[in-house]
């Protein structure tokens, strides 16, 4: 297969690096040679700065992973000439543009996967499999904290001119680190109500660096979300309660863990066909471990590993572009509720 990858900044360069070791090698980089990392990777690659000339080199598919301002730019483009896409989230920064997107899409019969690659973590997956076996009864209320520091991103550049950074790029808090507005709906079902507060104060630029993301689901429950660019060290957790039980998640050891109400060896029987091999328990927790040697490119190469099935026509995206509208309309709603001040109703 062909592809194009359009953005070689770092999510980019580690698509590329995935391509390579899963043994693609018919790869053209589409850029403008303003990242800032050394070109000694990608040495010997075709490069275009035309997009019209990348596409007409009709790539299978396209990976968009330039800023997120910038997406529709190269996605409409892509669909519209035929390419299968595999977006990197956010979409967007803004829904203008995704009707047009969606149209292509349709009209030339092609796949979308979206970047959101939380999705393929073994801890969370596995939170998934105790929320669908009704491990926990009713889920009530549901907490996902993050918590990074954005100067020690890309330290080998000025944090303020990244895309992160930028309201020109599609920067913010809310939507670059839209992770858990995904994996919130993903488990959880849809969002009926959204409230937010945001704050700029801690690292004194122009796009929010805080938030406290209020949402009601379609099911009654109730969750919330922090984010922030000024926590050190960073965290990443979520914790689901349910009417029976309780979930934890850390992505710091990527362990998923889970209470019962019950006595667990007796509440839990019926399931221990269905759990991974590789747990333990601890007093009334149970705890599900990933495979040794997990580390955080797993998730991409998984990712990745399962686009190259999409493309071959073995599987649907996990992660569809629907999924990713619904992600950043959360975003935008969020965004929308701490500017009025109000309950935003979708």
């Amino acid at each position: 297969m062909k592809f194009l990858i359009s953005g070689l900044g770092s999510i980019g360069r580690r698509h590329f690096r995935n391509l390579v070791a899963l043994g693609e090698t018919h790869i053209t980089l589409h850029r403008t040679h303003l990242a800032t990392l050394s070109d000694d990777e990608l040495a010997g690659y075709p490069v275009e700065t035309n997009l019209a000339a990348a596409l007409a080199q009709h790539p299978d598919a396209v990976f968009i992973t330039n800023p997120t301002a910038l997406h529709m730019e190269v996605a409409i483009p892509a669909a519209e000439a035929g390419c299968h896409l595999f977006l990197e989230k956010p979409i967007s920064h803004t829904l203008e543009g995704l009707d047009r997107l969606q149209a292509a899409v349709q009209k030339n019969n092609r796949q979308v996967l979206v970047g959101f690659q939380f999705r393929y973590h073994p801890g969370l997956r596995q939170v998934k499999a105790w929320l669908e076996m009704d491990a926990i009864g009713t889920p009530i209320s549901a907490r996902a904290h993050w918590g990074e520091y954005l100067p020690n991103w890309h330290p080998w550049e000025d944090y303020k001119q990244g895309y992160a950074a930028r309201p020109d790029l599609g920067g913010g808090v809310v939507r670059t680190l839209t992770h858990p507005l995904d994996y919130l709906r993903w488990l959880l079902g849809e969002v009926s109500a959204v409230w937010a507060l945001t704050s700029s104060t801690g690292l004194n630029m122009p796009v929010e660096d805080n938030a406290e993301i209020g949402l009601r689901f379609a099911t009654g429950a109730l969750g919330s979300v922090h984010l922030d660019y000024n926590q050190q060290p960073p965290t990443h957790t979520l914790e689901i309660t349910g009417t029976r039980g309780r979930i934890l998640w850390d992505n710091a050891d990527g362990m998923a863990r889970l209470y019962l109400h019950d006595h667990l060896g007796e509440r839990y029987s019926p399931y221990y066909p269905m759990l991974p091999t590789k747990y333990t328990t601890n007093g009334d927790w149970l705890v599900v471990q990933p495979a040794a040697g997990f580390e955080r490119n797993w998730m991409f190469m998984d990712q990745t590993r399962h686009f190259l099935s999409v493309l071959r026509g073995e599987a649907q995206p996990v992660c569809t572009l629907q999924d990713g509208i619904q992600a950043l309309r959360l975003a935008l709603s969020a965004l929308e509720s701490a500017q009025r001040g109000v309950l935003i109703s979708l």
